[in-house]
């Protein structure tokens, strides 16, 4: 099978809410051309065209259908669509590749998650028999999780707060929310779903997302130094929340097994609750010399279905600019850490 490497990468800027259309036109209009550009391609150039967004999300039915307008009604071209992140599209796109039917693929996702009431939305994600009936918010459901953690003893809320403060500093000019925060001062603030504080989560984002990949034979003719895809897996635990031990993630663990992690010196985790940055370092095994979210992750901005995208865009940026030699990306999807997805990428000579 043959080898992938990630060779653009592209983002619009996160923020709280923008007056452009649900289906995501008017912020990927921008970002298809700027990763086109940056590697030199034509649209007419790529084999595989896949996004995630969410009709729940957009309040339309087939609105990936619409998004289409942002790539033009000509050339034709191959197309698909998962109904989640769009991490999961680059998987679809990386299989796509590696059995050798098509050398391209571009890959993109998008949320206008300020269109409705996101956090009841999200609801909809949950066991549909007893637990969706009951429109348990997604930060109460995360509060949950935080609980249990606080009570074991498993992290404090000032470990939390370390973790806010540390991504607001490390965040770029792209990002929602940034700036140097003392820990003491977030810990001052009030809760919004005990023991969760407004820091404690992702804040409200909308934004996109786009990545291109490409075969071995055209990698080095798009980019002087590829993200060469290592490993790429991912894992799903039951749907029941209470069938489950939130305290850990064994979907992340067996995906990291999988994928291989040894030698990561950067990780970009999709944790949209501080406390599940946590869980995520502690399933996946990384210890303190690994760099932590330097874009500012998903605390800073966090875009639906477009954020576990960004996470591997990002990792895969600090390679594709020689900063990093071996780096690892994770998105999640569904409640609590339900779904779980690992990406390694390397540079090489």
């Amino acid at each position: 099978m043959a080898d992938v490497a990630v060779v653009g990468f592209a983002q619009a800027p996160n923020v709280r809410a923008t007056h452009g259309t649900t289906n995501g036109v008017e912020m990927l209009v921008p970002i298809f051309r700027e990763v086109l550009d940056s590697t030199g391609l034509a649209t007419e150039d790529i084999g595989f065209w896949c996004s995630g967004s969410s009709d729940y999300l957009a309040g339309r039915a087939f609105s990936f259908i619409a998004a289409i307008d942002a790539i033009g009604a000509f050339p034709p071209i191959n197309e698909s669509h998962v109904e989640m992140d769009a991490a999961w599209a680059l998987y679809e796109a990386w299989v796509k590749i590696r059995t050798g039917e098509v050398d391209t693929a571009l890959v993109y996702g998008f949320g206008k998650s300020s269109a409705g009431d996101l956090r009841r939305t999200l609801a909809l994600q949950l066991d549909p028999y007893t637990a969706a009936p009951l429109w348990p918010d997604s930060v109460s459901i995360a509060g949950l999780q935080a609980r249990l953690g606080l009570d074991s003893g498993a992290w404090t809320e000032r470990d939390m707060a370390e973790v806010a403060a540390r991504s607001r500093a490390s965040a770029g000019p792209g990002a929602q929310v940034s700036g140097q925060v003392d820990v003491a001062d977030l810990l001052a603030e009030p809760y919004i779903a005990d023991p969760l504080r407004e820091h404690d989560c992702a804040p409200i984002t909308d934004g996109a997302a786009v990545v291109v990949l490409a075969s071995a034979e055209r990698a080095r003719e798009l980019h002087e130094r590829p993200a060469w895809i290592t490993g790429f897996e991912h894992r799903v635990e039951s749907g029941s929340i209470g069938s489950r031990d939130l305290l850990r993630s064994p979907s992340t663990t067996a995906a990291a097994q999988a994928a291989g992690t040894d030698g990561v010196e950067l990780a970009e985790l999709h944790a949209p609750f501080t406390h599940q940055e946590i869980v995520l370092r502690g399933a996946i095994g990384l210890g303190d010399d690994v760099t932590i979210n330097p874009s500012g992750g998903p605390l800073c901005g966090n875009p639906m279905f477009a954020a576990g995208l960004a996470r591997i865009g990002e990792a895969a940026s600090r390679v594709l600019s020689g900063a990093a030699q071996r780096v690892l990306a994770h998105a999640t999807s569904g409640p609590a850490l339900q779904q779980n997805l690992v990406c390694v990428m390397e540079g090489r000579s």
